[in-house]
């Protein structure tokens, strides 16, 4: 059976490499196996990955709202947009369960120009800035244009003392994060000029994705007992990850979730944060 992906790419159905994906969700192999089972009967010629993936999360949603959670990720990550602001929170956020001295949205100066700094990292007396490039488009990718482009602004940077953290001190390292993916012609040009990347599925241990499940590091949008509207609230009360709800359940009081609503959302949140 063809099928065709976001790209518009025609390809044959893979049941094997959906059946993955709904494993990685936390649903148990009997229930995955009554997924595809009823996606099969549905499926036909020329039917779309996001008519497919529609359909999955629909029938894991009816299992556990927390499976449901973890299989729309990607999906979460990007409704951290469209502007991106609330993806560089995101990616400091990540990098400081890791124990790294975040710092968000500064001005700096450089040798030649001012330069915008998404995420300014610090750990082990070494300063790193991130360049957050975030993609409202499924398919769309970082090409080699953005680490040259990139290169050229830590360049610039590094050759000045800056006043963050503690003291005036140099910036060293450079990272790109996106929400997709990087071309390989930009890959093989920041690993030639020393610069650090993360997408969704790069490096392939240590990706956005892996961080995620290692760390239960789930925004707030993946939640499916709250609306879009919601979580926008969530967001701009600075709740940014779902583990941060845990301890400040007021935040759901404060968007105006009624006390029983607040139970169903409390209980998603739990057993999605438990998932290790």
């Amino acid at each position: 059976m063809k099928i065709v992906k976001h790209s518009g790419d025609i390809v044959d159905f893979d049941p094997e490499k959906l059946r993955s994906s709904l494993l990685k969700s936390g649903a148990e192999r009997q229930v995955v196996d009554s997924i595809l089972k009823e996606i099969k009967k549905e499926l036909f010629q020329g039917m779309t990955t996001k008519q497919i993936y529609k359909m999955a999360f629909g029938l894991l949603k009816k299992t556990a709202n927390a499976h449901a959670a973890r299989y729309n990720l990607r999906e979460s990550i990007r409704l951290l947009g469209p502007a991106g602001f609330f993806f560089e929170k995101y990616i400091a956020r990540l990098f400081a369960s890791e124990h790294f001295e975040t710092m968000t949205n500064l001005t700096l100066q450089g040798k030649c120009v001012t330069h915008e700094i998404d995420v300014l990292l610090k750990k082990n007396n070494s300063i790193a800035m991130v360049e957050c490039k975030f993609h409202q488009g499924r398919d769309a990718a970082s090409d080699v244009k953005v680490p040259m482009y990139i290169l050229s602004r830590f360049n610039d940077l590094k050759e000045r003392f800056h006043p963050v953290f503690d003291d005036r001190e140099h910036i060293t390292k450079c990272w790109i994060v996106t929400n997709n993916r990087f071309t390989l012609d930009a890959i093989t040009f920041a690993n030639c000029s020393g610069l650090n990347l993360m997408s969704w599925d790069y490096p392939k241990n240590n990706n956005l994705k892996t961080k995620n499940d290692v760390n239960a590091l789930y925004p707030v949008t993946c939640l499916t007992t709250l609306s879009l509207a919601e979580k926008d609230k969530l967001l701009i009360l600075d709740v940014i990850l779902v583990k941060e709800i845990i301890n400040n359940s007021d935040c759901l009081e404060k968007i105006g979730i009624s006390p029983s609503r607040i139970k169903n959302v409390l209980k998603e949140v739990t057993d999605l944060c438990r998932y290790m």
